[in-house]
């Protein structure tokens, strides 16, 4: 069976969006997404919220094809366009370019996921928050950026309780961005603290 790996590039005081939702700050050259590339392309699915992956269709669909497009960003829209795609929304209607819409976040669903593609890499903070307190997350790839954003969406709002975590990587770019990540200890439940109710499966 596969893992549930959440994704995400990160502040150092823990942003995932500037004011605004700028996503200016992010230092992604070609060498840390050549690396993103390496890592994704043993994905089995890529899972999002309604948010990110409408960012994602506004860009990956026809980035191959625009002359400014570097060799990394065509080479992950490609990929992008052919790995199936999970997106949890409430609201969309409909999506596109090897998608599928879910309504909520199902533990029994989310393990039939793992069983039929392997690994699923999954990104957003309201996402992965719910992936969190209903213990599916198996491990957490953070790429953080040497800046402080002062405000904006945190990517770990808090409120879960005490969680460990085992560094199993860590390691630093040439553009100072450093990857730790983590897993959760063998024998740890997460999601078995305050905020892992029946209530938390909706996503917006």
């Amino acid at each position: 069976m596969g893992k549930a790996v959440l994704m995400s590039s990160v502040s150092v005081d823990g942003y995932m969006e500037g004011p605004g939702r700028s996503l200016a700050w992010h230092m992604v050259d070609d060498e840390l997404h050549t690396h993103f590339n390496g890592v994704l392309r043993t994905a089995g699915a890529f899972i999002s919220g309604r948010v990110g992956y409408e960012l994602e269709a506004r860009v990956w669909p026809g980035a191959d094809a625009d002359p400014e497009s570097t060799g990394p960003m065509v080479e992950f829209a490609r990929m992008w366009r052919q790995k199936p795609k999970y997106v949890f929304s409430r609201t969309l209607t409909g999506a596109g370019w090897n998608t599928t819409v879910v309504r909520e976040v199902d533990p029994e669903h989310v393990q039939g996921l793992k069983e039929r593609h392997g690994d699923l890499y999954l990104g957003g903070a309201d996402l992965s928050g719910a992936f969190l307190r209903l213990g599916l997350v198996d491990e957490i790839r953070l790429y953080v950026h040497p800046v402080l954003v002062g405000g904006g969406r945190l990517l770990f709002p808090g409120g879960d309780g005490l969680r460990a975590l085992d560094l199993v990587e860590q390691r630093v770019f040439g553009n100072g961005v450093a990857l730790l990540r983590y897993a959760f200890p063998p024998g740890a439940e997460p999601g078995s603290g305050p905020g892992a109710g029946e209530g938390e499966r909706a996503v917006p």
